[in-house]
This record gives structure tokens, C-alpha cells and sequence, in this order.
């Protein structure tokens, strides 16, 4: 399903069909991998614009800039019948042709065929489906998955500030995205908050951490329970200070005059009024200082994101050893929280999806038995084997939330091998016309595309 709605997602086309044949094997179980179903998606539409390229004679860049959609024509539905809005793949485009330094690059490719070195340029665009809806899940094949996630954020006595998941932190952040989009909704400084996930007893129930939605929908519930929050304090502020919530402001932990910013009570101030004193409040106000919101995608079945990928290799033509030499990656994932965090996420997908590319691979005897079954000789990619990342962002909120976030864990994943294969091609162009259409690409993969085995 994600493969055949995917393939050609970023390109204008009216009608469009595909097949894909699903084959029972006794070997070693698979299961779900980092962007479910799009590297095979991915990697046979980038196949087959940068072939489409060759016969054309145009270069990879000009031919995906007449064919990608433009970014004005959203929202619309695509050829594979998935409806799209919010993307970039204009913008994504030329700021990759930037990053690369585009012409430069080829021009040293040139120079050093002339040599007798052998690089080559693969670029690779995409769409990702992030925090799916339950029109995506359950449309999808009666998955009753819980697509709607809850946050809990309180203001405690001392002025700090609660936030309970829903959703949980594996290692990616989320924890610490969640205490900024708090901090930034009511108006204190992230020290002031303090994340709690991972404990049913103490947070509110959602459908966790999956399918890159833990910003994009447990973020948007943080954002309104913030909101919520926010409101309250302001209100109780008014009651405290006589005067109307929307005369005041929170900056820097404190409730302020919203005209000169003069700081009138702290955040602590009101959690222990509103805690332990509340017979400093009329009886009829009774504060509510911790608040829950829920949220979901309501009719969209994802919410989607694009960018593109950018590679340089060097292929060895005797051995077919590939030297991968750098990787770029421009993504649009909505309004972004924490760029480092979010960049991080980016190459750790890359990462993933390069060891598909190159090196992850289980073999077996005539006989059937795996021969590669522990990690002593199930290659991986290690930091050694992996070229700088660089990323960059293009921002187009989604107006599926007032956040703006979308999913950043899995795209990564999607494109490298793509633009991978798309890089190996282009270097041995005109060698041979034989080309690599299978992974990972192995030296054998590379010998047998140039005809020497």
C-alpha cells in the first residue's frame, strides 16, 4: 500500500498504475522497517526519472524541475488518489542545487573522469506520510490503531511546570521538544518545565511514539494543554491584580503588564495562591491549574512531508568498491522546534537507510541456511563507512495544527537508497549500458552493471 501510493508522489501525473507482487519466503522474519514501504517506492521513481533523464539527454536537476509539482498547485490529489497539501518540492529543489554547490560539483566530476576517477551525482525527491490519521490506518486495512495522542501540563506551587505524554521519548527528544513547545505557549524559560513520559500511572493515555507523529500530533496537544494552562494563569492573574487577563502577559516566568512589561506576580506566586491559599480568591473561582488536551488528523489520511537528497560517490571500476564522499538532505517538516534534534533525527535515517543501500543484506546457502546471522558478519554501516550529512530546511507548516509540525524521524531513510543507486549510475555512465538495479549494491552489483563478472 505505502509503496504503490508513494512511488511518484513529488511529480505531476494524471493517471498512474502500479503493481506490486508479494512473495512468501522460509527465511529469516522481517518486519516493518524505518519509513515502512517508501525506500522501495522511492528508490524505482528516482530510478526512473534519472533513466527518463538519460533518454531526454536532460540533467537530473532540469528534468525534475519541469515535472515536480509546484508548490502554489496545493492542495490537490496526486495520480495514486492520496490528497497533498502544504509541500515544497520547488523550494527543496533549488536550495539542494545550492547546498551541493550543483555546477561546481559537476565540473570536478568532469575534470577528474578525465583522470581516470569515476564519481558520480545522485539526487532523489520525496513525499513522506507522517502521524497517520485513522482514515490512514483504518482505511488502509482496518488497523485499529490509536491515532489521537493526550498531554497533561500543570503548573505545580513552585512556579514550575508539568508536562505528562502521551507519547514517549526513545532516544529521539521528545522529551525535550515537549518542554520548549510548553515553555514557548505559557512564557517561561525551559528550565521551568519538566517532562514526564514512558508511565501510565502518571500520564495520560495515547497512542505513543510511531510513524514520526510524536511532535506532530503529541506536540499539538502539548501546544493547546499549554494554551489552556496560559489562559488560566492569566485569568487568575486579572482576578489576583483587578484587572482584565488580556492586560497581562507571562515573560520570563512572570505575569506581566502587557504595555511596559512590568513584572507584577511570579508563576510561583500563583501556583501556591492557587494550591494551598485559595482563600485569597472570590468563592466563586475555584482555579484549574493542570489541564488535558487530545488530538488527531481528523479527515487527511497523513500528514505529509517532502524534500530531496543529494549524493556524491566515487566508484572504484575495477573492484566496484563505492566511496560514498558526501550526502545532503533538504527537508521540509513543517515549523521545526529544535533544529539540532531534528537535523540529528535526519542523518540518523540517512544512516539507516545507507546500510540498505550498501550493506545490509542476509545470505543463504543452496541449502537454505543463513550464512551472515550474527553481527560479526551481518555488515552495518559504522561511522567510519558514513560521508559528512549536511541538511537543510524548508518550513511550510502544516494547517492540519496551529504547531505547524510534521514528521522528521523517517525520511532519512526513504531517499538514501534512492539516491544512491541514482549516484552509482551516474559514475558509471557511458562505461557500459548496463546499469544497477538492484541492493544493496555490492562490488558483485557494480561489477556485473559494468559487465566484468
Amino acid at each position: 500500500n505505502q509503496i504503490l501510493h508513494i512511488s511518484f508522489g513529488p511529480y505531476k501525473h494524471k493517471n498512474y498504475r502500479a503493481k506490486a507482487t508479494v512473495v512468501y519466503l522460509n527465511a529469516v522474519p522481517t518486519s516493518q522497517y524505518r519509513a515502512v514501504g517508501h525506500p522501495i517506492g522511492i528508490s524505482v521513481a528516482e530510478y526512473m526519472m534519472d533513466w527518463a533523464a538519460d533518454v531526454t539527454g536532460l540533467d537530473p536537476f532540469d528534468i525534475r524541475r519541469k515535472n515536480v509539482m509546484e508548490d502554489d498547485s496545493y492542495p490537490q490529489i496526486i495520480g495514486s488518489g492520496l490528497p497533498m497539501k502544504d509541500l515544497s518540492h520547488q523550494a527543496c529543489l533549488e536550495k539542494l542545487r545550492g547546498l551541493m554547490n550543483y555546477d561546481d560539483l559537476r565540473a570536478e566530476q568532469a575534470e577528474l573522469r578525465k583522470k581516470g576517477i569515476y564519481r558520480g551525482i545522485g539526487v532523489a525527491g520525496f513525499i513522506k506520510g507522517t502521524a497517520p490519521s485513522p482514515v490512514g490506518y483504518y482505511g488502509a486495512g482496518g488497523a485499529r490503531i490509536a491515532a489521537q495522542d493526550a498531554t497533561t501540563v500543570k503548573l505545580e506551587p513552585s512556579g514550575g511546570v508539568i508536562v505528562a505524554l502521551g507519547v514517549t521519548d526513545q532516544g529521539q527528544g521528545v522529551d525535550t521538544v515537549m518542554e520548549q513547545i510548553a515553555a514557548a505557549a505559557i512564557g517561561c524559560s525551559t528550565d521551568m518545565v519538566r517532562a514526564i513520559s514512558g508511565d501510565t500511572d502518571a500520564t495520560p493515555y495515547g497512542g505513543g511514539t510511531y510513524a514520526s507523529r510524536a511532535t506532530a500530533i503529541g506536540g499539538e496537544a502539548t501546544y493547546q494543554a499549554a494554551l489552556d494552562l496560559r489562559r488560566e494563569i492569566l485569568h487568575m492573574a486579572g482576578i489576583l491584580l483587578q484587572k482584565e487577563a488580556e492586560e497581562l502577559d507571562i515573560v520570563d516566568g512572570n505575569v506581566v503588564d502587557f504595555g511596559s512589561s512590568e513584572a507584577r506576580i511570579p508563576l510561583s506566586e500563583i501556583g501556591r495562591i492557587g494550591h494551598f491559599q485559595l482563600g485569597e480568591l472570590p468563592n466563586d473561582y475555584q482555579p484549574v491549574l493542570s489541564h488535558t488536551r487530545r488530538y488527531r488528523l481528523q479527515d487527511s489520511p497523513y500528514i505529509y512531508t517532502n524534500g530531496i537528497h543529494g549524493a556524491y560517490v566515487e566508484v572504484d571500476i575495477d573492484t566496484g568498491w563505492i566511496k560514498h564522499l558526501k550526502h545532503w538532505v533538504v527537508e521540509d517538516c513543517g515549523r521545526i522546534i529544535n533544529p539540532q534534534l531534528a537535523d540529528e533525527q535526519i542523518r540518523g535515517g540517512c544512516v539507516q537507510g545507507l546500510g540498505g543501500a550498501l550493506y545490509e543484506h542476509c545470505i543463504y546457502d543452496d541449502a537454505g541456511q543463513l550464512q551472515n546471522g550474527t553481527m560479526a558478519d551481518y555488515v552495518t554501516p559504522m561511522a567510519f563507512e558514513m560521508p559528512d550529512i549536511e541538511v537543510g530546511h524548508v518550513e511550510t507548516p502544516t494547517s492540519e495544527s496551529e504547531l505547524g509540525a510534521k514528521g522528521a524521524g523517517e525520511s532519512g531513510t526513504g531517499a538514501a537508497p534512492g539516491v544512491m543507486m541514482n549516484a552509482v549510475n551516474d559514475a558509471i555512465k557511458g562505461l557500459t549500458s548496463g546499469r544497477v538495479k538492484e541492493q544493496p549494491i555490492t562490488p558483485e552489483v557494480v561489477l556485473t552493471a559494468l559487465g566484468k563478472i
